[in-house]
């Protein structure tokens, strides 16, 4: 895909956003165990960032999805995935639904504020016993008159703590697991809903993470985005962009955790010398470099195939499936080199490879993704 200097300039506007006002307070927020979203996003919307590939009607820039790949190439360059992955909550995950089937009222309701950065938004779908299986959930939204109440319980709910509004799938009848489901945005204010603490993680410390529970909450059908019992099939539209949003933000950040241990292993001497003069040293690290590389051609592939209008489920799984185990590989190889201090806590390579395990994890897991692979190969066997 031809990058324009329209992309080369909003990659400059988040990479000094990144430098600037997210960088430096990372160790801070993670301490804290969140990052103060209503603000930084609010400084994000000012900027245009956080509707990039949104409808211009409702407050976005009307740009094709490659836009918002170079965005997400550059959040990921920060020293952390807790911010990448709140934001990305908000621009890929929360809102691509609502912004391509929601009615017009709804999407001036939710989807203006978020664009603007005035909103947070969150996406609820895993829960305690359904993450990757989605066709399994068990939260309903039951019919009652010109409202649903809605019952259940999710859980690893990115922004929990503070968001303002859930994109909800829940079962809207009985019937095909498939073809029973419907998108539901619920205000977060809603009597009937109770937030957790944010969840002790073992990594991505700085991104707010709650269960969220339903008990008899109303909201009106109005809130529901497109046609009942279409939201599984939305769902699944918008595991793409998330999918892609992820393994873009893996590209440069794997580059930093590169380019860091270079430096690292140009200073640390071992045994009269360099580390980094060690040809072992110096090929793994090509190796490493040679497979981000690659993934970013798989990754770039997708968009184009995305932003054609083509369905690029197949190769949006690919990517999503090796930036996961890619980011193990690279973090893993990386701490070793730089010994016991890639083992302290407040280490960068260390916060990487404790932020980055869950991508295998969250978003649909690796076997999830191997299994979709396996479906558009025609390998994956028939059901009876």
């Amino acid at each position: 895909m031809q990058l324009t200097p329209e992309h080369d300039a909003l990659r400059k506007t988040v990479r000094d956003f990144v430098n600037k006002e997210m960088d430096p307070f990372i160790d801070e927020w993670e301490a804290a165990g969140k990052a103060p979203l209503h603000a930084l996003f609010k400084k994000m919307g000012d900027l245009g960032l956080l509707g990039i590939h949104k409808p211009e009607a409702f407050g976005g820039a009307g740009l094709d999805y490659s836009y918002n790949l170079v965005f997400a190439e550059e959040l990921g360059r920060a020293y952390g995935g807790s911010l990448p992955m709140a934001i990305g909550v908000q621009t890929d995950m929360a809102t691509p639904a609502l912004a391509r089937f929601g009615s017009d009222e709804l999407k001036r309701e939710f989807l203006t504020p978020a664009i603007a950065g005035d909103m947070v938004a969150c996406i609820g779908v895993s829960e305690p016993g359904a993450g990757s299986d989605v066709a399994g959930l068990k939260t309903t939204a039951k019919s009652d008159g010109d409202d649903y109440l809605i019952n259940g319980t999710k859980m690893w709910i990115t922004n929990a703590t503070q968001g303002d509004w859930v994109c909800l799938l829940a079962n809207t009848s009985e019937g095909n697991v498939h073809a029973n489901k419907s998108l539901i945005i619920v205000p977060l204010d809603t009597p009937g809903i109770e937030v957790s603490k944010p969840l002790n993680k073992l990594g991505m410390r700085a991104s707010d993470t709650g269960q969220i529970f339903f008990d008899n909450v109303r909201v009106p059908k109005r809130y529901r985005v497109g046609e009942e019992n279409r939201g599984f099939t939305m769902q699944m539209m918008q595991f793409q962009e998330e999918r892609m949003y992820a393994a873009a933000c893996a590209l440069q950040g794997m580059e930093r955790v590169i380019q860091d241990t270079i430096a690292w292993c140009r200073e640390r001497h071992t045994f009269g010398q360099p580390v980094l003069d060690n040809q072992v040293v110096h090929f793994r690290l090509a190796e490493l470099q040679t497979e981000v590389e690659a993934l970013r051609a798989l990754t770039w592939k997708a968009c184009h195939q995305h932003v054609s209008g083509e369905d690029a489920t197949y190769l949006a799984s690919m990517a999503k499936l090796k930036s996961g185990r890619l980011w193990r590989e690279v973090t893993d190889a990386c701490m070793q080199y730089w010994g016991g201090m890639g083992f302290m806590w407040d280490n960068s390579v260390s916060r990487a490879y404790r932020d980055t395990r869950i991508l295998s994890i969250a978003g649909g897991s690796d076997e999830m993704m191997l299994g979709i692979i396996a479906k558009h190969m025609d390998i994956f066997p028939k059901r009876r």
